[in-house]
């Protein structure tokens, strides 16, 4: 049997929700805002690509798996849906972020076989548990002072994501027993992921007005996010981040030792004997875990 746990929480937004929810750390918004457009059609993507084929899981504890795993996915579709229609409806312009997305999906389905979609979400799902763990280890400083609505739906994804960490290359490695298969598909991979977020920060540059955003989303998704990351903490640093001025990156509050950390498993994770389940975890996801078992309003629980 699988360990997962698929929790139905009552998400609501308004057209009040701020699209800046924090405004300490506008690209750690950004990023989230960007995340919330990208994890709808990706989601999608997760339960049409895997629930056709749920018979070929002959093993009971792998077919308990997928179906609480796509059920986990439903959730979070369901959820960031209503986060995006509301962001949608005070900036209509965000609806083309949603519709380009969801067509890129699409044509992966109508190219590509299931195998094929499996190794893509394990690549995908394999870098969420060292990223997450980043921003959930420093949810203090990234989530502090934010709009508590929109933190804890980033919260509760995060944690869950944590949650199912091995799920995607459990059910990858059963449709295709042969690690380098995922392997050979990880540059295809990202090439993808990367041009999709890269059409959506663009486009929420051009629907939301510099004030309402407070950083660039374009910028934020270049590809040289990490390496600026990294040139900020070497010799001379602090001279070049005075001279960028502007808002704080989106990992400035991130310890180097915990950034370069961050970096190497998030390259282990894609290395072919990869095993999610010793990856090093969060311990906020036990914290989390324990509120919602007590009974905590989770839709305002996100520190």
């Amino acid at each position: 049997m699988t360990d997962l746990v698929v929790r139905k929480i009552r998400w609501e937004f308004d057209g009040t929700v701020p699209f800046l929810w924090q405004p300490a750390n506008p690209n750690f918004a950004l990023f989230c805002n960007a995340f919330t457009f990208v994890a709808v059609p990706f989601e999608r993507y997760i339960i049409k690509a895997l629930r056709p084929v749920q018979d070929r899981f002959e093993d009971p504890a792998v077919a308990a798996e997928a179906d609480a795993f796509l059920r986990q996915e439903g959730q979070h579709a369901a959820a960031h849906r209503k986060h995006m229609d509301a962001l949608i409806a005070r900036y209509p312009g965000l609806q083309r972020a949603h519709d380009d997305a969801t067509t890129a999906f699409d044509r992966l389905i109508d190219e590509h076989p299931v195998e094929y979609h499996a190794a893509y979400i394990a690549n995908l799902e394999a870098t969420f548990t060292p990223l997450f763990k980043v921003f959930l280890d420093h949810r203090d400083s990234l989530f502090g002072g934010a709009d508590r609505k929109v933190a804890a739906l980033m919260a509760w994804h995060f944690v869950e994501e944590v949650e199912h960490r091995s799920s995607g290359l459990r059910l990858s490695r059963a449709l295709s027993p042969d690690p380098w298969y995922r392997v050979r598909l990880v540059r295809p991979t990202f090439r993808h992921v990367t041009d999709v977020m890269a059409q959506i920060a663009a486009t929420m540059d051009e629907a939301v007005p510099p004030a309402d955003r407070g950083a660039s989303a374009r910028e934020l998704m270049s590809p040289k996010l990490l390496v600026d990351e990294l040139r900020y903490r070497g010799p001379g640093g602090g001279r070049r981040r005075a001279r960028r001025g502007g808002v704080p990156t989106l990992f400035g509050t991130v310890g180097t030792g915990d950034l370069l950390s961050m970096l190497w498993r998030l390259t282990l994770s894609q290395l072919p004997n990869h095993d999610p389940a010793r990856q090093p975890l969060p311990d906020y996801a036990d914290v989390w875990r324990a509120e919602y078992r007590r009974g905590t309003d989770m839709t305002s629980f996100a520190c």
